[in-house]
């Protein structure tokens, strides 16, 4: 039997032991405890975003540095057990509010929908816009004792460039104004808010010389001035109105709210005089224009296809007609685009099958009593239609690029008939605008002059100033290579545009045309003498031949012939006839060259 001092000595050194082991136990616990918070609190204030905890009180359990960095908020106010309304006030007056009544009526409606939210136990979502620009996502996770979990995600960079890209889907980035799927939308809005009796107008524009301000001052100074037109449109419009940019340099207009027409055809003349005043951009002054085809809604259409389309109809007939002006739809243009359409297809067979040719109409010296040259039109014979008038198809040609091969095989059959001419009588060939612009133009004629063994100096290349127009400077820097080949140069329509003077002041042609509408005119005006006398003198005294076009009748003849032009051509002469009857054609003129001559009529 033990001892009972022993036993109990023996029971507390155990008890001791005992009491000394849980100490340690406890050390390292508290220990491991330290460790496990220190990495949490590293943990906590290294993730990529905010975090908070609240109890089912709505107080601060715990959040990390980036939830106080996202707020901004002071160190009392992340201490646990801080509530959540402290919080939510705090940002309110940071935000600008006042704290009045009503501001905290507000902020406890937010706390309550808040909690009303944390009931139901799913993880929801809501963005907090900063008055610093920043957006905020913040991921709401309830827990199961009532309180939650808030992750905060700065989600600022993402949100813009998702806004911008939506943007970029509907707006022209240059211009900044809506792009054609944005103006087609608001088309639609627009056609859907009509009333019973209300209108509205589509303003088709199209910019006139615009390629040529590319080719001549370069992309950069074309960008400038499609951003100065968006401007001066938006400028011109109402607050309820619309534009668009719907192409390269196609632009599209919705004016709501109108009676009629007439108030369509007010607004394109402001945006024509407002469009057609000249540019200063990148330090060089820049020229265009505005043409404009207008669709009136519900008249002409009720859906934004319809519209668009007959407002590119009157566009187009606009165009035909002359630039610088606006035309609204009318419904004999279907049958007009629907004949262009046709006309362009059977023109591209006739090129292709040789169903064009050329004419050619003698040019006479009436004092020399000879024929100088030929000019070599083209002429059309379609198999139904029979001939084509030039005034129909050239345009078509010009508007579908068949200009340039047409044009280009002009150049060829001209110099090769001519080569089997007399010597003395040359060829005159008109050139279109759309030549000077897309083809390198001087090579052409130095092809067709080789292939043909027509000397240069028999060749005439004629150019009307609304080739000059649509661009000057390449059109100048080509005929400068045209010259150094020994070809001449003619200025044909002379008079018709507004800045004839200018263009003999920067370039010495060979011969100006004088318009044909001065000549028709002469007899009951006699301005259109003075015209042609003036110019007749003028280019006298610049060592250039003038020319009188469209001399159909006597007195048309002598009316000239006071005015000191010895060079002409016309129906008084002669017909335009094919290659095989050029020879007669030649000699009927002089015979009546003769006949004038011995009237009395020569020029003195």
């Amino acid at each position: 039997m033990a001892c009972p001092q022993l036993v109990d000595a023996t029971s507390a050194a155990l008890i001791e032991a005992a009491a000394s082991l849980d100490a340690q136990k406890l050390i390292e616990h508290a220990r491991k405890l330290a460790t496990l918070n220190t990495r949490f609190e590293v943990a906590l204030n290294n993730i990529a975003r905010g975090l908070s905890m609240f109890d089912a009180e709505g107080r601060l359990i715990i959040c990390n540095g980036l939830y106080r960095e996202i707020y901004g908020l002071p160190d009392e106010l992340t201490e646990p057990g801080t509530p959540f309304s402290r919080i939510i006030a705090y940002q309110a007056a940071k935000d600008g509010s006042a704290n009045t009544a009503e501001d905290l009526r507000r902020q406890q409606l937010w706390v309550t929908e808040h909690a009303a939210e944390l009931q139901y136990g799913k993880i929801f979502t809501h963005t907090h816009n900063l008055p610093d620009g920043r957006i905020i996502l913040v991921t709401v996770q309830p827990l199961e004792d009532g309180g939650w979990v808030d992750i905060q995600e700065d989600v600022t960079e993402a949100t813009l460039a998702r806004e911008r890209i939506t943007w970029l889907a509907r707006h022209c980035p240059l211009t900044e104004i809506p792009n054609r799927f944005h103006l087609r939308e608001r088309l639609e809005e627009a056609l859907q808010c009509l009333g019973s009796h209300e209108k509205l107008a589509v303003h088709l524009v199209d910019l006139d010389y615009f390629k040529q301000v590319n080719d001549t001052l370069g992309h950069a100074a074309g960008d400038a001035v499609l951003k100065a037109v968006a401007k001066r449109m938006l400028a011109t419009l109402r607050e309820n109105d619309a534009v668009g940019r719907v192409g390269g340099d196609e632009f599209a207009i919705i004016q709501r709210g109108i009676s009629g027409p007439e108030d369509a055809a007010r607004l394109a003349e402001r945006l024509v005089k407002t469009l057609n005043a000249p540019y200063r951009v990148l330090g060089s002054n820049a020229a265009i224009g505005a043409s404009i085809g207008i669709a009136i809604a519900p008249d002409h259409g009720v859906d934004s296809d319809t519209l668009l389309r007959k407002a590119d109809m009157a566009l187009y007939r606009m165009k035909t007609c002359g630039r610088g002006r606006s035309y609204v739809y009318r419904t004999e243009d279907e049958a007009v685009a629907l004949e262009r359409m046709e006309l362009r297809s059977a023109l591209r067979d006739a090129l292709k099958n040789r169903q064009l040719g050329l004419h050619y109409q003698p040019i006479v010296d009436v004092k020399a009593g000879t024929v100088t040259a030929c000019e070599a039109l083209m002429r059309w014979q379609h198999p139904s239609l029979g001939m084509v008038p030039p005034s129909t198809f050239i345009p078509i040609a010009e508007t579908s690029g068949l200009i340039l091969p047409m044009g280009e095989w002009a150049l060829h059959q001209a110099c090769h008939d001519a080569a089997g001419w007399r010597s003395d009588i040359k060829v005159a060939v008109n050139l279109s605008a759309v030549q000077f612009d897309q083809s390198d133009l001087a090579i052409s004629v130095q092809r067709a002059l080789d292939a043909s063994g027509l000397d240069a100096e028999r060749l005439e290349v004629e150019i009307t100033e609304t080739a000059l127009l649509k661009c000057e400077a390449r059109t100048i820097e080509t005929l400068g290579r045209l010259r150094a080949l020994g070809v001449r140069l003619v200025l044909d329509d002379f008079g018709t545009g507004f800045a004839s003077l200018n263009y003999l002041r920067n370039f010495a042609f060979d011969k100006i045309k004088i318009d044909q509408s001065f000549i028709n005119e002469m007899a009951d005006r006699r301005d259109c003498m003075a015209i042609v006398g003036a110019v007749t003198g003028l280019a006298r005294t610049l060592g250039i031949g003038p020319v009188a076009e469209g001399v159909e009748e006597l007195e048309q003849l002598e009316g000239v012939t006071v005015a000191g032009c010895q060079e002409m051509q016309g129906f008084y002469f002669s017909q335009p006839v094919p290659a095989v009857e050029v020879e007669a054609a030649v000699a009927a003129c002089v015979s009546r060259l003769a006949h004038v001559s011995s009237a009395g009529l020569s020029a003195s």
